[in-house]
């Protein structure tokens, strides 16, 4: 597993030269999204489709 700063030199790496400020940032706010939800996964944290469907029909009375 890459650290922080080895991920950001890695994006890096691959944003074209004339890219902006706030393309970087998009990059690097994704790549964060992406490994949070990983590590969500890993730890178990999940909840089936089937288990969301039914607590929805819950909450709405269905």
């Amino acid at each position: 597993m890459p650290t922080a700063k080895q991920a950001v030199v890695k994006i890096l790496a691959g944003v074209p030269s004339g890219a902006s400020f706030e393309e970087i940032q998009y990059r690097i706010y994704v790549r964060e999204k992406i490994e949070n939800r990983l590590a969500v996964k890993r730890n178990g944290n999940v909840v089936s489709q089937e288990e969301v469907e039914r607590r929805m029909r819950r909450w709405l009375g269905k």
